[in-house]
């Protein structure tokens, strides 16, 4: 099925890993047969590429991209955005979550506060990371960091990347409900900046969690959504399996997002994805985090609170009058 992404992607991959491990051999010993090889493996991987990106056409293909598990992750990205990058851990009250990761760092000499939900690469680090679904601990953790940074004036950058929040017994025992609430509420009452980015899978309340900010930024293959196409799915149509027709029906792409007015910019990525450069995607993404803080820091801090609950007051109003919604 020469025109199925999948099998695209499937083939991509594995001329991928080839072409890495023949310029690994060249770095030990250069070979003029292996050097040609090389090109023509080049050429080829770019092509796959550009046809990979003209089939990313439905949400179900986007869903599958913002999922891709060499997508640039929160950590990823604070390699090549931030300098003097230092974690913070603990709630106060329980623990730490490492599916949260809060640190305070310098953007281009600017003093802000970096939140991040974060996946792991492989099964050692996904069993520590959660699979990047925070518990309570984290969300406690991430507005006592907020809250700290607010003190002080320091902008707040936050990155959404999650399925959801987690919903095993312990998350609820300890509260989990009450935590994602607790951070809306307290968000919308920090007198600093807040800019946030979903940079890849941006699930239900485990996203939201973290993201009530001034501006909301999307990268150009992420998706935001109430629930996860499959579980939509699931309640919906009883299968599952109608996980592609749920993700059309959400309007969960940036593209839906943006003419929804849920968020307010997208982030354009290399051609087939960030999970192709992440270096490029930072790149990106800097210089426009970069933007948006230096035009929300020129607000007082009464004025960064009205502007953020104006902002999520408007979402969701499709009717301007009576008149508009038929007379009702």
């Amino acid at each position: 099925m020469p025109n199925d992404p999948s099998h695209t992607r499937r083939e991509l991959d594995a001329m991928e890993t080839q072409l890495r491990e023949l310029r690994q051999q060249m770095g030990v010993k250069p070979d003029p047969e292996a050097q040609k090889r090389v090109d023509t493996l080049s050429g080829l991987v770019g092509d796959l590429r550009h046809d990979l990106e003209s089939q990313v056409e439905t949400a179900w293909q986007r869903v599958k991209l913002a999922r891709h598990p060499q997508r640039p992750y929160f950590l990823d990205y604070c390699g090549y955005i931030f300098d003097d990058f230092s974690e913070i851990h603990g709630d106060r009250g329980y623990a730490d979550d490492p599916a949260i990761v809060c640190a305070m760092a310098r953007l281009n000499g600017r003093e802000v506060l970096a939140v991040g939900q974060q996946k792991g690469r492989n099964t050692k680090d996904n069993v520590l990371r959660n699979f990047g679904m925070p518990r309570p601990e984290g969300y406690r953790k991430a507005i006592r960091v907020m809250q700290f940074a607010a003190k002080f004036r320091r902008p707040i950058l936050t990155f959404l990347d999650t399925p959801g929040a987690w919903h095993g017994m312990d998350a609820e025992e300890r509260g989990q409900g009450e935590a994602i609430a607790r951070n809306l509420r307290e968000m919308s009452r920090l007198g600093v900046p807040i800019v946030v980015t979903v940079i890849g899978e941006g699930g239900s309340g485990g996203a939201l969690g973290l993201g009530v900010g001034n501006r909301v930024l999307i990268l150009e293959n992420a998706v935001y959504s109430v629930i996860s196409p499959e579980s939509c799915a699931a309640i919906v149509w009883r299968d599952s399996a109608q996980a592609e027709l749920a993700a059309g029906a959400l309007k969960l792409t940036a593209p839906d997002l943006l003419s929804l007015k849920l968020v307010d910019e997208i982030v354009p990525e290399p051609h087939g994805g960030a999970q192709l450069d992440h270096r490029a995607t930072a790149d990106m993404l800097k210089p426009v985090l970069e933007r948006h803080v230096a035009e929300l820091e020129k607000m007082s801090p009464q004025q960064l609170i009205d502007h953020r609950y104006e902002k999520f007051r408007r979402m969701g109003q499709f009717f301007e009058s009576p008149q508009a919604a038929g007379g009702r």
